[in-house]
C-alpha cells in the first residue's frame, strides 16, 4: 500500500455483507489511499487478513479521477475491487452494502441516494427500519440489461450447456441446468466459449427453477471464485429467465418480478417497462475496527 500508509495511524475498516456476499469497507473520503492489487488481496485474505469477497473503498466522486465527471450526480464513488485485487465495473450486493455504510456514517438517511460506480450512477433507496429495529432492505436501480447477440456456452468437466450472455455493466454467462450440483465445486472458473465474447473475463451463473417466477443460482465470480451471492448475477439471471419464459417488459409494457435464491439468502429482482432492472435485498454492517499499522507497513 502506497500513499498514506507509512508512519500514519491504523487504517479504519468495516465489514459488511449483502446476502452473505461480504466486503471489506475502507473509508477514504478524500481519495488519499493508493491500494494496490496486492494490498487489496491481503486485506481480503480470509486467513491472513480481514477476509472478504471484495473491497469497497468509499471515496468522494470529486476526489477520484474515474468518478469526477459524475460528482454533480452522486457525491460518493464506490471503488470496488475483487478479492484478488482486480478492478470490477459493478457489484450489486456491494452497492447495497455501500449505501448502508453511508447511512451508518451519517452521509445518508432513509430514502433515495445516488452512488457513482464504474458502470455509471446507480440509484439506491434505503427503506426505513422496522419497529423492532431491524434494518430495512435496500433497493437499487441497476440499469438496463444488455443481451449481446451470438451463442455462448458454459462447460464444467465433460458437460456443457448453452448460456445467455447478459451485461449488467459487468459481463455474465447464464446457464440453466437440471441440478445446481452440476456446477461442480466452482473452485476454478468454468470454461466459457467463445473466449472472444468475454475479453475481460465473465461471471458464470448456474440456474435451476424453484417455481413460477422463482429461481435459484450458484455463481462463480471472476476474480473471487464461488461466492454466496452476486447481485448483478441475480439481475442477469432474472432477465435471462424472463426472456426464456416469454416476458419482455420493454416490449409488452408489463413489469415482472422474480424471486432469486442465492446460497446466502434471497433477492427480489424486478424488470420495469422502461427496461430498468431493480434489485431489493438486505445489507448488514457486522464489524468496525482498525488495521494494525505494523501489519500495513510490511511490504507485499
Amino acid at each position: 500500500m502506497t500513499g498514506t500508509r507509512h508512519g500514519t495511524a491504523a487504517l479504519t475498516f468495516l465489514k459488511g455483507h449483502g446476502t452473505e456476499n461480504d466486503f471489506v469497507i475502507v473509508p477514504d473520503p478524500d481519495g488519499r489511499l493508493d491500494l494496490s492489487a496486492a494490498d487489496v488481496a491481503r486485506l481480503c485474505d480470509r486467513r491472513a487478513g480481514i477476509g472478504g469477497d471484495g473491497l469497497l473503498r468509499v471515496v468522494r466522486s470529486a476526489a477520484h479521477p474515474e468518478a469526477a465527471a459524475l460528482a454533480a450526480e452522486a457525491e460518493w464513488f464506490m471503488d470496488y475491487r475483487n478479492s484478488d485485487g482486480s478492478v470490477a465495473e459493478m457489484c450489486g450486493n456491494g452497492v447495497r452494502v455501500f449505501a448502508r455504510y453511508l447511512q451508518r456514517a451519517g452521509h445518508a438517511e432513509a430514502g433515495d441516494l445516488a452512488i457513482a460506480t464504474r458502470a455509471g450512477v446507480r440509484r439506491a433507496h434505503l427503506a426505513k427500519d422496522a419497529e423492532d429495529g431491524t434494518p430495512g432492505d435496500v433497493t437499487v436501480r441497476m440499469g438496463r440489461a444488455v443481451l449481446p447477440a451470438g451463442p455462448v456456452a458454459v462447460a464444467v468437466g465433460d458437460r456443457s450447456w448453452p448460456a445467455v450472455h447478459v451485461s449488467m455493466g459487468n459481463p455474465h454467462a447464464v446457464a440453466f441446468v437440471a441440478d445446481l450440483d452440476q456446477a461442480g465445486d466452482l473452485l476454478h472458473a468454468p470454461a466459457v466459449s467463445p473466449a472472444s465474447a468475454y475479453p475481460q473475463g465473465v461471471n458464470v451463473e448456474f440456474v435451476v427453477d424453484r417455481g413460477p417466477r422463482h429461481v435459484a443460482l450458484r455463481v462463480h465470480e471472476r476474480g473471487s471464485g464461488e461466492t454466496r451471492s452476486c447481485g448483478t448475477g441475480a439481475c442477469a439471471v432474472m432477465v435471462a429467465a424472463a426472456r426464456r419464459d416469454g416476458m419482455d417488459p420493454a416490449a409488452d409494457g408489463q413489469p415482472v418480478s422474480y424471486v432469486v435464491d442465492v446460497p446466502g439468502g434471497r433477492l427480489v429482482i424486478t424488470e420495469h417497462a422502461d427496461g430498468e432492472v431493480e434489485m431489493t435485498g438486505p445489507a448488514v454492517i457486522v464489524a468496525e475496527g482498525a488495521i494494525d499499522p505494523d501489519w500495513l507497513a510490511v511490504r507485499n
